[in-house]
C-alpha cells in the first residue's frame, strides 16, 4: 500500500544548516531504497510561493500565500510503498523532519 509522508516545518526553526538537512535526507532516502520503500520525494518552495484556490457558487477565487495562517508548513513529501500503517510509521520515525504526517494513498480498483 502507499502513504505520503508529509513533512512539516517552520521556516524560522533554523533546525541546522541546509547541508546537514541534505545529507540527512539523502541518508533517509537511501534507507527507504534499502527496504523498497521508496517511490517518490520532493521538496516544496516556501509557502509565501502558494496559491490557494476556493471554489463557491460556481466562482473560484484566489488567494496568494497558504490556506491558513500558522508557522508549520507542509516543506516536502515522500511518496513510499509499506506492506501496512505500522510499516509506514515505523518509516516515518527515521524521517529527519521533526512533523511528519503518514497518510494513506486512496486506491481505486475498476
Amino acid at each position: 500500500m502507499r502513504y505520503v509522508l508529509l513533512m512539516y516545518g517552520d521556516e524560522t526553526d533554523g533546525s541546522g544548516p541546509a547541508e546537514q538537512q541534505y545529507a540527512a535526507h539523502g541518508a533517509f532516502i537511501e534507507l527507504l531504497k534499502s527496504r523498497g520503500a521508496y517511490l517518490h520525494g520532493e521538496e516544496l518552495s516556501g509557502p509565501g510561493r502558494a496559491v490557494s484556490l476556493r471554489k463557491k457558487a460556481g466562482e473560484v477565487l484566489r488567494t496568494d500565500g497558504p490556506f491558513v495562517e500558522t508557522t508549520e508548513q507542509v516543506g516536502g513529501f515522500y511518496l513510499i510503498e509499506a506492506r501496512d500503517l505500522d510499516e509506514a510509521i515505523e518509516l516515518a520515525k527515521q524521517c529527519p523532519e521533526r512533523i511528519v504526517e503518514v497518510r494513506p494513498v486512496a486506491e481505486y480498483t475498476g
